[in-house]
């Protein structure tokens, strides 16, 4: 397997990851105070417009960067799973430290824990890890994992 990318690239502007992830959310100031509680994100950056609507967001956790943001009418190709009878194009998957207290804290939360951890080796070729899949409150799915070896 090819791991090395043959494209050049300027180093990504300060505070972001080379791939971050863009979420849209019905409401999503009480989805950004959620996702901090439930999976332990730390706001970097929110900007709020009228009535208290985000128009941009940055989360951080371990490295990693998901932007978060309500809907909007100029922009009909961006839906919450809410919208679209918790329909998912994309998960978010996110490496932890420890994936059994993690998912504890994200069930204390309310999360929906669609599977509960499990370990999975993958062959001695690849990787074995534990990982658990959330749902948050808008339909969104999570993967978080952690590596075993």
């Amino acid at each position: 397997m090819e791991t090395t990318s043959k494209v050049a690239s300027k180093p990504p502007p300060k505070g972001w990851p080379r791939i971050s992830q863009s979420l849209v959310y019905d409401r999503a100031a009480p989805a950004i105070d959620w996702l901090c509680k439930a999976f332990g994100f730390e706001v970097q950056l929110k900007v709020e417009g009228e009535g208290g609507r985000i128009e941009h967001s940055e989360l951080v956790l371990g490295g990693g960067l998901v932007s978060i943001g309500d809907g909007r009418g100029d922009r009909p190709w961006r839906k919450s799973p809410a919208e679209l009878g918790g329909a998912n194009t994309q998960s978010c998957c996110i490496y932890v430290d420890d994936v059994d207290a993690h998912c504890e804290r994200a069930r204390a939360a309310g999360a929906k824990i669609q599977q509960e951890p499990k370990t999975t080796d993958y062959g001695d070729d690849y990787w074995t890890d534990r990982s658990y899949e959330a749902v948050d409150h808008e339909g969104h799915h999570w993967w978080f994992m952690q590596r075993i070896k």
